[in-house]
């Protein structure tokens, strides 16, 4: 008898090893070929969710442009993600120079013969303050580099697109876009505002078959977030707002914009997509 129990206890282990497996590949799961063809442009993308989106656009089979403010950064990148034997150019952008977003696009362009995909996801936030102490200055840097640049980067590339006869765009927002954090002030009203971009930005582009979207990201594990999750009581807080009781993960939102950006959300302009495992949305 207990030989018989150990036996099945043995098989019950193995089958939820192999079903645990299984979970993990298909959250990881990956269509080679889906972007095939496309070509795609990443502001802030030599770390962080812009790398993740970046490797995970270039998984799927487009060629993709890396850009951060600082070129070692972006050098690195782009050798980490060759290193994956994956189609990728590196160039140094500033989003608030305009003679570097001409550059990003010129290059683009020229190394990869046109741009299909722009994934804004450049941010800036140079004050921790409530919203009352805000300093004008941060305010102001904050709505150039995370609003303004936005605004540019889509009429920049959007002549782009339509030599390619359409495309598409997404935005990166937050959650704090719906909920604003209160040492996050500025930065949260900013994300806020790219979902007004988003909706405004999908009327001029439906007739022009340019798909514009946005994704709003919870609390992620990157360098941005460590702050608030560095500290096991404020990752508790933060992990316990959400309904999964976790913190997400780069490749979570990664998943998200390769399908936002890919044929198989061709009906899907105008929309914030929020993937925050199930924090509070609703403004």
């Amino acid at each position: 008898m207990l030989k018989v129990f150990s036996i099945s206890v043995g098989i019950l282990s193995r089958h939820s090893c192999c079903l645990a497996l299984g979970i993990r590949r298909m959250s990881h799961n990956i269509a080679p070929n889906r972007l095939s063809g496309k070509v795609a442009v990443v502001t802030a993308s030599s770390d962080g969710i812009g790398y993740a989106i970046a490797e995970r656009l270039a998984q799927e089979g487009a060629k993709v442009v890396v850009s951060s403010r600082k070129a070692p950064n972006v050098e690195r990148a782009v050798a980490q993600l060759k290193a994956k034997n994956l189609q990728v150019h590196g160039i140094k952008c500033h989003v608030g120079s305009a003679e570097d977003r001409k550059k990003l696009f010129a290059e683009a362009e020229k190394q990869f013969g046109g741009i299909d995909i722009l994934v804004s996801n450049a941010a800036a936030n140079p004050e921790m303050s409530t919203l009352f102490e805000c300093s004008e200055a941060a305010w102001e840097k904050i709505f150039e580099i995370n609003v303004k640049c936005s605004f540019l980067l889509t009429k920049e590339v959007v002549p782009f697109m339509r030599k390619r006869g359409g495309g598409s765009i997404v935005y990166v927002s937050s959650i704090a876009g719906f909920n604003p954090m209160q040492l996050l002030s500025a930065y949260s009203v900013s994300k806020t505002a790219l979902f007004g971009l988003t909706k405004a930005a999908a009327i001029d582009g439906g007739s022009e078959n340019i798909r514009v979207n946005c994704v709003a990201p919870g609390v992620i594990e990157t360098k941005f977030s460590q702050p608030l999750i560095a500290d096991s009581s404020s990752k508790e807080v933060a992990e316990n707002q959400t309904l999964l009781r976790r913190i997400g993960q780069t490749h979570e939102i990664s998943g998200v914009v390769a399908f936002l950006v890919s044929d198989d959300a061709s009906y899907i302009t105008g929309e914030n997509i929020v993937a925050a495992g199930g924090m509070h949305s609703r403004l």
